[in-house]
C-alpha cells in the first residue's frame, strides 16, 4: 500500500482538538508535495505543488515558491484574477481573507486539512480544505462560504481552486468535440493571454468540453515521461475552467462553478459548498497522470469501483423502439449463447396513454406498454431467469414530454420562465424537468423506487438525459432565487441520487446523456459506468475513448461491438478489429445475433470468453498509452497491466 505523510511544519505543534500552531503546512503523498503557508492574521499562500519535497525549506530556500495568495480575492486584489467575489449587505466588494485557525482530521485512510479565514472587516468566512488518501496519490480541494452579517451576500466568484503553475515551454492537454465524437485530444503550448473551458448546458456538461485538464512542465507532452499536473472538476453542472497566463511567467488556474448568470445570493449563517478539484502530479507522462487518476477513481470516486462489470447486449441499434416480447427473449437467448451476461431492453417500452413509439411522446409516463409487453415487466424477467442472464432498463427520469401524461397533470413541473411559452426539444415535445421542486425530485426517486421494488429482478440502469436547458426558469423558485436555477438543479440532481443509492446500494446504473454527456465525478459517485458516445463506430471510438481515457478508467467506459455498416458513420469494419476497440473498455454488445452469421457468432463467442479472461487487468489495471492515434501514423497502442506487473 502507498502510504501517505503530512507534516505541519513551523514547529509542527498540535493543540487539542486536531488544531494546528503552524505557517507552513507541508501535504506530501508518496511522489508530490503541496506546499502552503497559512499564518495567522494573514492571507494564506499557495507555495509549490510538484515533486515530493522533504521540507518546506527545500522550496522556500531555493526562490521556488510563489507565495501567492491560495484563495485570490477581490477588493484585497482587483487587478487581477480571482477566486471569490462578492457583495456584501452594504454594497460593499471588497473582501480581505485572513487566517482564523488550521485544522487536520484523519479519517478511514485519509487527512483533511482545514484553513479557516474570515474578512478583516466583516464577519464573512472562507474554509479552504485540502484531502489526502493513503492509498493514491490525488489531493482533493474545495471552499466552504458562509457569513453572520445581518443581510444576504451575493456571490459572483466563487471557485473551487486556484493554483499557479510555472509558465516556460508549457503545454495543455485539454478534450472537446460534440455529440458522436465527444471527448477529443486537443494540445497547445501555453500561450500570453487566458484559455476557458466551460460549459452552460444545465443538464449534459462533457458532451462539449470536459472539465479535466493536464499541464505538461517540460515542453510538448509525452505520454511515458515528464512533468505533468492533472486535475479534474468533480461537478455535475455548468464549470468554468480557467487559465490566465500572465506576465510573470506564471499561469493561474481557477477552477469550479460556472458563475455566469449564477450569482448566488448567500443567507446569513447558510453554507455554501463548491465541488471537489482533484488534482496530481507525475514524472512520468500524461500516462502517469491518468494512472494516478484512475487509482483514485476506482478506490474512492466511482461507484462499486473495485467491482468487475458484466458483459452486456443492448438493444437499441437492434430494434431501437420497437420494443416487443418475443424479440426481446430472442435477445436474452443469443446473449447467453454467446456466453454474455447481462441484458439491456433500451427505449420504447413504456406508455399507456400514449405508447412510446418515437422520441416525442410519454417521457414521465413509467407505465408498461402493453401491446408491446402483454406479459410485462414480469414477462421479461422470467425470460431473464430462462436463459441464465441479469436484466437491465433504461430510463429518462429528468425528462417528459408535452404529449404525455405527466405533463397534462404537472404542466407546472417543467423548467420555463414563469409566466412565458417555453422553448422544447428533440421532437418538438421534450422538456425537462425542474429538479429544484422537492415535488419533482419526489416523482423520480419514485419511478426508480417502484421498478426497483415491483421488479427486484431488475439488476442495471440505463440513466439517460437527452437534451439541455433551453428555458432558464423555475415556476417553484422565487424572483431572489431565478440565479441560483442552474445550481441548485444539480444539488437537487444529487439529492435524488442519494436517495436512490441508500435504498438501492447495489444495483448498476450507467450515466448516459446522449451519449458521453456525463463523463464527470459529479456523476460518478452514484453511477457505475458511462456511456461513452452514441457513436459506436470502431475507427471513431479509437479517437474518442483514447481522449476518455487520460482522467476515466476502463472499467466505467461503456464500449459496445456494433453492426456493420455502422448505424451512425455507415462505414463498414473488420468485426475483429470492432471487437478489439471494444475490449479495451467495459465490453458491451449492439450488434444483433440474430443477424449474424455462423462464423460471426464463433467469433463473438471466443472474445467474450478472452475477455473475461482479461477483465481484470483492462478494469482494474494501470494504463500505459503507448502510440497515440493522434499522431498521425493510423496506430494506436496501449496496453493494461496488474498493479504488480505479474500480468
Amino acid at each position: 500500500m502507498k502510504k501517505l505523510l503530512v507534516l505541519a511544519w513551523a514547529g509542527a505543534a498540535l493543540l487539542s482538538g486536531g488544531m494546528l500552531r503552524a505557517e507552513n503546512i507541508l501535504l506530501s503523498t508518496r511522489n508530490s508535495s503541496l506546499l502552503l503557508t497559512a499564518e495567522k492574521g494573514k492571507t494564506p499562500l499557495f507555495q509549490y505543488f510538484g515533486a515530493r519535497v522533504a521540507s518546506p525549506d527545500d522550496i522556500l530556500a531555493s526562490g521556488a515558491a510563489f507565495g501567492d495568495a491560495a484563495y485570490p480575492q477581490f477588493g484585497a486584489q482587483c487587478y487581477r484574477e480571482v477566486a471569490i467575489q462578492a457583495t456584501h449587505g452594504d454594497g460593499s466588494m471588497s473582501l480581505e481573507l485572513a487566517v482564523e485557525s488550521v485544522s487536520r482530521d484523519r479519517r478511514d485512510g485519509s487527512e483533511t486539512t482545514a484553513i479557516d479565514m474570515k474578512d478583516k472587516h466583516y464577519p464573512f468566512f472562507v474554509t479552504l480544505f485540502y484531502k489526502t488518501y493513503d492509498d493514491c496519490e490525488v489531493i482533493e480541494t474545495w471552499t466552504e462560504i458562509s457569513h453572520t452579517e445581518k443581510k444576504p451576500v451575493t456571490l459572483y466568484r466563487f471557485a473551487s481552486a486556484y493554483m499557479p503553475v510555472r509558465r516556460g515551454d508549457t503545454w495543455l492537454t485539454h478534450f472537446h468535440g460534440t455529440w458522436g465524437a465527444e471527448c477529443y485530444l486537443h494540445e497547445e503550448p501555453l500561450t500570453d493571454g487566458m484559455k476557458v473551458l466551460k460549459n452552460k448546458d444545465g443538464v449534459r456538461n462533457t458532451q462539449r468540453d470536459n472539465p479535466s485538464l493536464m499541464i505538461s512542465l517540460d515542453g510538448r507532452p509525452r505520454e511515458l515521461t515528464g512533468r505533468v499536473i492533472g486535475g479534474t472538476l468533480a461537478w455535475a453542472g455548468n464549470y468554468r475552467i480557467a487559465l490566465d497566463n500572465d506576465n510573470t511567467h506564471t499561469t493561474h488556474l481557477f477552477a469550479g462553478i460556472n458563475e455566469e448568470q449564477s450569482q448566488y445570493t448567500l443567507q446569513p449563517r447558510e453554507v455554501f459548498t463548491t465541488p471537489v478539484f482533484a488534482f496530481t502530479f507525475s514524472d512520468e507522462g500524461k500516462s502517469g497522470v491518468s494512472r494516478n487518476i484512475h487509482r483514485w477513481a476506482r478506490l474512492h470516486r466511482l461507484n462499486h469501483g473495485t467491482e468487475l462489470r458484466d458483459v452486456l447486449l443492448n438493444s437499441w441499434e437492434g430494434v431501437y423502439f420497437k420494443v416487443n416480447q418475443e424479440g426481446m427473449d430472442r435477445m436474452m437467448a443469443d446473449l447467453a449463447d454467446l456466453g454474455g451476461e447481462l441484458f439491456v431492453m433500451d427505449d420504447g417500452w413504456f406508455g399507456d396513454k400514449y405508447p412510446r413509439n418515437n422520441g416525442e411522446t410519454s417521457l414521465g409516463d413509467w407505465t408498461v406498454c402493453r401491446e408491446k409487453l402483454p406479459q410485462g415487466i414480469e414477462g421479461l424477467t422470467e425470460s431473464a431467469r430462462k436463459h441464465g442472464v441479469k436484466f437491465g432498463i433504461w430510463i429518462e427520469p429528468e425528462m417528459t414530454n408535452t404529449r404525455s401524461e405527466l405533463y397534462e397533470k404537472h404542466p407546472d413541473w417543467v423548467m420555463k420562465v414563469p409566466g412565458q411559452d417555453f422553448i422544447t426539444a428533440r421532437g418538438g415535445t421534450q422538456a425537462v424537468l425542474d429538479l429544484t421542486n422537492p415535488q419533482v425530485r419526489d416523482f423520480i426517486f419514485y419511478t426508480v423506487d417502484t421498478l426497483l421494488a415491483r421488479y427486484p429482478e431488475i439488476e442495471y440502469i440505463k440513466w439517460d438525459a437527452n437534451m439541455p436547458v433551453l428555458n432558464h426558469g423555475s415556476v417553484h423558485l422565487d424572483k431572489d432565487e431565478q440565479s441560483h436555477l442552474s445550481i441548485l438543479y444539480h444539488q437537487g440532481f444529487e439529492d435524488v441520487c442519494r436517495r436512490i443509492r441508500r435504498k438501492y446500494p447495489d444495483v448498476t446504473i450507467q450515466a448516459c446523456a446522449s451519449g458521453g454527456g456525463r463523463v464527470n465525478y459529479g456523476y460518478l459517485p452514484y453511477f457505475d459506468e458511462f456511456w461513452t458516445s452514441d457513436n459506436t463506430d470502431a475507427l471513431q471510438r479509437v479517437y474518442i475513448q483514447w481522449g476518455t481515457s487520460y482522467f476515466f478508467p476502463a472499467i466505467a467506459m461503456g464500449s459496445h461491438i456494433s453492426a456493420a455498416p455502422n448505424h451512425q458513420t455507415h462505414r463498414s469494419l473488420p468485426l475483429k478489429y470492432r471487437i478489439d476497440v471494444a475490449m479495451s473498455g467495459r465490453l458491451g454488445m449492439e450488434i444483433q445475433p440474430r443477424n449474424m452469421t455462423d462464423e460471426e457468432k464463433n467469433l463473438c463467442r471466443e472474445a467474450i470468453a478472452a475477455y473475461k479472461e482479461i477483465r481484470p487487468v483492462v478494469q482494474f489495471g494501470e494504463l500505459y498509452r503507448l502510440m497515440s492515434p493522434y499522431d498521425g501514423q493510423g496506430v494506436a497502442s496501449l496496453l493494461y497491466a496488474s498493479e504488480d506487473k505479474s500480468k
